[in-house]
């Protein structure tokens, strides 16, 4: 009995939630072996009852053997108050504490240790532990402070310990205080990949995405939101998905424009390689391709900007003193990720080893030896990738720029990928907090029987508090830079994360808690900081008591028009969504409207084999036609489309009104995927399918500076226009 309590304990300590309820509502208990599973790949060994008993012994024994745990995370309004453990003492003993503010100011205080009444103890190894609290009295500002406490007896120094501690506001930034006014947007979405123009080489780069904010300004947006820019693999170009990244703190490079690099000027041998007749006719077909060919852009694009970096690194002036204080602002997490990236190179080019988990084990580890010896020994291609960097981040500020010159309020709208791929630079970097041994995914429901694994690597709960959150802290800043507001991908993984485990024929997955009331109050804290509005992207399974929580938070909800349904399936009215939120008809994952509207997205999942039952197919397709008389019930209802409106063409007025009806709402901002603006059929992305479809591919059939001229998009723009007496 003892045995299994151990192992429960363990887990329950280290966030593994003991059971969960699925879809149809039946309660799930977690196994085991599942529980076996999780807690080692937090780094826990359980494999044997005692060796349960142990882990949980030493992770008992972490927590009183050190004065402070690493990290404190107060709301602004709280009082400081800081609970430490020292170890038992003989004589009068007293304590000195010593708090230095991040920008400066240091306080420090001394206090009998009598005077800290004890409010727990523990023995270890015959050594008594007491905890206490201390409660400061200065009221500190909002930010990351150090705290140092020292007990001392007789004069010396016997215990000692360190921690941060954050305070941070109540909330997030909320639109009025953004926008001002009203704080009310629509803003149009789109994959940079997918967009077309003259100049770019077959993808949608950053230049692009400056263009694209002018035309959405000009048509009255005042945000645009843009897929996941994470850095992906430069060695292998073909994983190309936009939420499977390398690493969330760092920028695609594959959407460098290279044209517009005023470097290019400087190497002839660069421009030479364009001029050839060989490339330009490379570049024609790589633009004029219905799909993203990412092996032919890539074949394009590096060439060049190896032979532009080595005319760059050896000029002077402001570009180059730019790129040194990038390299110096970006400081040890730059030099990881580039080294990273040099390796990767190596290892997958030169012998086929695509995951750092097969390289030699000597560069497994990041602080290695072996790994120290490659930087220097290839401190040139190391320097590239750290250049490719800079010139990412800097042509994606000059776009932001642009997008708000232009006139749009809020600017940029980035997105926020769940996780990384296991395989990628973050989780070679930190694998302290980056778990190995599971991956991120769903349980099973109506549409997945045996649940999703996603391919991602979860973060450790334990991890983040004992590197005081640097990690999670490092993935919010980067992506609200040159941004105006951050979608945060399934953002119920603030509370819990349903885990994997890796192995084999493993028994099921469990869902993982994570310190919730510490994340929210550091991402209030740096929405504040980059003046970034914060939105969640809470589709699916949302625990109880969450939507409130993020509502006090000034997270904005998530609602998509397809799943605002009453209990009869009929589509809410517009006035039932709720104040705080982003509403949008579809995402990337959905259908766009002219797929939904003629059953488009069913039809391609059959062709899949998909529905391989007698009359599944047929049941669906009557389920769709029934949904948008559903839906234009709804819309006459609110007198957005008169009482004669039929459902059988999607047509542009037509169009035009559902945005309306969305627009009418009382939800903050409104999100018009461009697919929809120039009526697209094909989804960016089909879930649950991987070569069998082209996720992530697709170009849209027109240029960005055509986009406005579209009959659909000027319908769209018309009817949001009136609901918000523009028209």
């Amino acid at each position: 009995m003892k045995d299994g309590a151990d192992l429960d304990r363990l887990a329950g300590l280290l966030g593994v939630e003991p059971f969960y309820h699925d879809i149809w509502g039946n309660r799930r208990e977690i196994g085991p072996a599942t529980k076996r599973d999780l807690v080692q790949a937090m780094g826990f060994p359980a494999g044997t009852p005692e060796e349960a008993a142990d882990s949980l012994f030493r992770l008992r024994e972490r927590d009183w053997r050190r004065m402070l745990r690493p990290v404190f995370v107060l709301g602004e309004s709280d009082a400081v108050e800081i609970d430490f453990t020292v170890p038992d003492r003989t004589g009068p003993a007293g304590i000195t504490w010593t708090l230095s503010e991040e920008f400066g100011d240091v306080h420090w205080g001394e206090q009998p240790l009598s005077g800290l009444p004890a409010i727990g103890e523990e023995t270890f190894d015959d050594v008594r532990y007491t905890r206490h609290r201390l409660t400061l009295p200065e009221a500190l500002p909002q930010g990351y402070h150090r705290l140092a406490i020292q007990l001392n007896v007789a004069d010396s120094v016997v215990h000692e310990g360190a921690a941060c501690v954050i305070v941070a506001p109540e909330s997030c930034l909320s639109p009025d205080e953004l926008a001002g006014g009203d704080g009310w947007s629509w803003g149009m979405g789109v994959q940079l990949y997918a967009l077309r123009s003259a100049a770019n080489w077959g993808i949608g780069d950053y230049a692009d995405a400056g263009s694209a904010a002018e035309q959405a300004a000009a048509m009255g947006a005042g945000v645009l939101g843009l897929n996941p820019l994470h850095a992906l693999f430069p060695a292998d170009p073909n994983h190309n998905s936009p939420y499977s990244p390398s690493n969330r703190g760092f920028l695609n490079t594959l959407f460098i424009d290279v044209a517009g690099l005023p470097e290019l000027a400087e190497s002839p041998e660069a421009r030479s390689l364009i001029e050839s007749a060989d490339f330009q006719a490379q570049l024609q077909a790589a633009r004029e391709a219905p799909l993203v060919n990412y092996g032919a852009v890539a074949d394009l694009k590096m060439p060049v900007l190896d032979l532009v970096f080595k005319s760059a690194r050896e000029s002077t002036g402001p570009r180059r003193d730019a790129f040194l204080l990038f390299q110096r602002e970006m400081d040890e997490p730059l030099v990881r990720q580039s080294v990273f990236d040099a390796l990767h190179e190596h290892f997958f080019k030169g012998e086929g080893k695509w995951a750092w988990q097969d390289w030699p084990e000597a560069y497994r580890d990041p602080r290695s030896e072996a790994v120290e010896r490659f930087a220097e020994e290839n401190a040139d291609r190391v320097e590239f990738f750290q250049w490719l960097q800079f010139v990412a981040d800097d042509q994606l500020a000059d776009a932001a720029h642009r997008a708000h010159r232009a006139g749009m309020p809020i600017g940029f709208y980035r997105d926020l990928a769940v996780a990384n791929h296991p395989g990628g630079a973050a989780a070679w970097s930190a694998q302290d907090v980056i778990v190995q041994g599971a991956n991120v995914g769903s349980p099973p429901d109506m549409f997945s029987p045996d649940g999703q694994n996603w391919g991602l690597a979860p973060l450790s709960p334990l991890g983040l508090v004992e590197t005081a959150y640097e990690t999670f802290i490092q993935s919010l800043r980067a992506n609200m830079r040159h941004a105006g507001a951050i979608r945060i991908d399934h953002v119920m993984a603030l509370q819990h994360l349903f885990w994997i485990p890796s192995r084999p024929d493993h028994e099921g997955g469990a869902y993982v808690a994570y310190p919730m009331r510490d994340l929210v109050r550091i991402i209030a804290l740096e929405s504040r900081r980059n003046r970034c509005l914060v939105i969640g992207e809470d589709l699916g399974t949302v625990p109880e008591g969450f939507r409130p929580a993020m509502q006090k938070a000034g997270i904005l909800s998530y609602r998509v028009l397809y799943f605002e349904r009453g209990p009869d399936k009929g589509f809410i009215a517009p006035e039932h969504y709720p104040r705080d939120s982003l509403v949008s008809v579809t995402t990337h994952d959905l259908p766009t409207l002219k797929g939904w509207w003629n059953g488009h997205d069913i039809r391609i999942r059959a062709e899949l084999g998909q529905y391989s039952e007698p009359g599944a197919l047929d049941s669906e397709l009557a389920e769709r036609r029934t949904d948008r008389e559903r839906l234009l019930s709804s819309m006459r209802w609110s007198g957005v489309v008169p009482q004669e409106t039929g459902s059988e063409t999607l047509t542009a007025e037509l169009a035009g009104a559902i945005h309306g009806y969305l627009a009418r709402t009382p939800g903050r901002i409104l999100m018009v995927q461009v697919e929809d603006m120039v009526g697209e059929i094909d989804q960016p992305n089909l879930p649950g399918t991987v070569h069998q479809h082209p996720n992530w591919q697709r170009k849209l059939p027109v240029a960005i500076g055509t986009i406005p001229e579209s009959p659909i998009a000027r319908a769209i723009v018309q009817a949001i226009d009136r609901e918000h007496g523009r028209g």
